[in-house]
């Protein structure tokens, strides 16, 4: 048994494959091949019994010179190849500042985003908050509490949708109006924006679910006038100062007295046009004083509040704003229209 010859044998092979060893985890597998418990080096060690006793030493140091040497090789090879892997990652992870930036992508408001966003903007200015409910609704405060009649047309089915005999899909968001007042004392100051639906066909002005933001304000001597001036300010925050406008008498249960409330054409400037259906004019808003009834079923005592509402259809608005003449476009979600905002 000639071990001797066996170590330089393992040395050359060592050597040969540490040559081609490309990356970390083939030099682990090397290590282990030759220094592990099982490795080649040891079985040399475990084979020193079998030799005559003179040798053991020579053998002995051999191996222990061997097994130190192939370390020596591991180690440096280790840190030749962690440098090389370094500069790899620096390479890939370098900027290069003089190229020119990638376009990013950004995501685009809706047009019914932006006008409610606004909306929100001028009210919250104004001392207001922003209310919301549900969107299921109980009668109760879709109708009963809004003083709408039994009888009345708004509650058939040809115009409202039921869940149940009791539940429905809220066809205004006057419904926080009274949720609000039957929770707070006045006075109060709130915008309720959200979504409503109604039995209707779609077509390029109508659409069985569209938004609206509802105002209200109750305090003590609140007047027509205050309605009035709140208005004013809105249209000029939204459509600017050349805007006309004009209120006319209207009916609505949970107000009286109540208006419409028409802005002069944006497109015509009250000339007439196709759009104002050659008026002049387009109605924005319904608005009045918040009936009697309506305080009294809150909780307030109409003898000492008063009170103004008004609601807004946001999808309206956003059309008239931005030159929209399709409201189903709102909820197309086709990017090449919503790419324009």
């Amino acid at each position: 048994m000639d071990l001797l010859n066996d170590l330089k044998t393992i040395e050359k092979n060592a050597e040969k494959e540490l040559a081609k060893v490309e990356d970390l985890d083939q030099l682990e597998d090397l290590r282990i091949k030759y220094l592990g418990k099982k490795g080649a080096i040891q079985s040399v060690f475990s084979k020193m019994g079998k030799i005559e006793a003179e040798q053991r030493p020579i053998v002995g140091k051999n191996a222990n010179i061997l097994k130190n040497k192939i370390q020596n090789w591991i180690n440096e090879h280790q840190q030749k190849l962690a440098a090389e892997a370094a500069e790899k990652r620096l390479k890939k992870e370098k900027i290069d500042v003089s190229l020119p930036g990638s376009n990013l992508k950004i995501g685009k408001s809706h047009p019914l985003s932006l006008v409610t966003k606004e909306i929100e903007d001028i009210f919250i200015g104004l001392g207001f908050n922003i209310a919301e409910g549900p969107e299921v609704e109980s009668e109760y405060y879709n109708f009963e509490a809004l003083n709408i009649p039994a009888h009345h047309p708004a509650r058939d089915l040809q115009d409202t949708l039921y869940i149940d005999d009791h539940y429905l899909l809220r066809t205004h968001t006057s419904p926080v109006q009274v949720r609000t007042m039957e929770a707070e004392e006045p006075p109060v100051r709130i915008i309720a924006p959200g979504r409503v639906y109604r039995s209707d066909e779609l077509d390029a002005s109508h659409s069985p679910i569209f938004h609206q933001t509802e105002g209200l304000v109750i305090d003590k001597n609140i007047s027509f006038s205050d309605l009035k001036g709140t208005i004013e300010l809105i249209v000029e925050a939204l459509f600017g100062q050349d805007r006309k406008i004009r209120f006319r008498p209207s009916y609505f249960p949970f107000t009286e007295p109540s208006a419409e409330v028409d802005v002069s054409c944006i497109v015509c400037g009250g000339d007439g046009c196709s759009l104002c259906s050659q008026t002049g004019w387009l109605e924005i808003m319904g608005a009045g004083m918040v009936h009697p009834n309506v305080l009294e079923k809150s909780g307030y005592d109409s003898e000492i509040y008063s009170g103004f509402a008004f609601g807004v259809g946001l999808d309206r608005l956003a059309l008239l704003k931005y030159g929209i003449d399709d409201i189903r476009v709102l909820y197309e979600n086709d990017k090449r229209f919503l790419e324009q905002f």
